[in-house]
């Protein structure tokens, strides 16, 4: 049986790659904008930008059908096993939390998400992904 400090743990591990997740949606988006601008080749690569939308395709569904991600169940569960507080904690735990976590009705955040998707379809539209430099 693992301890409380490893459930704890393994529920901030996986808060990191939820906010690493969301930095790659966002963040990938901008790559393609402003690495088209000026010219660089490996932003429309086709295994970045089919990461990049099905990343934001998981998003918008789970959005859509009323899903609570996976990571943040996972997250939460962990965090329950170890008999912590699901929003508290140390100092990068708390603002990571605050970055991702915030109250609004669903539906805002299904129209940004979906906002956001149509912005990832408009880039995927206006400089395509090439299977390789050039093509």
């Amino acid at each position: 049986m693992l301890s409380d400090r490893t459930y704890v743990a393994l529920a901030n591990a996986v808060l990191v790659l939820h906010v690493a997740l969301v930095l790659f949606v966002v963040g990938g988006l901008v790559l393609v904008l402003v690495g088209n601008r000026r010219r660089w080749n490996w932003v429309n690569r086709w295994w970045f930008r089919l990461a990049h939308l099905a990343a934001i395709g998981v998003v918008v569904a789970e959005a859509w059908f009323g899903m609570v991600c996976p990571l943040t169940t996972l997250e939460m569960a962990l965090r329950a096993r170890a008999g912590a507080s699901t929003y508290s904690g140390g100092f990068i735990e708390h603002w990571l939390q605050w970055l991702l976590y915030y109250d609004a009705p669903p539906w805002v955040f299904t129209l940004g998400y979906s906002a956001f998707a149509l912005l990832v379809l408009w880039a995927w539209w206006r400089y395509p992904p090439r299977r390789r430099d050039g093509h």
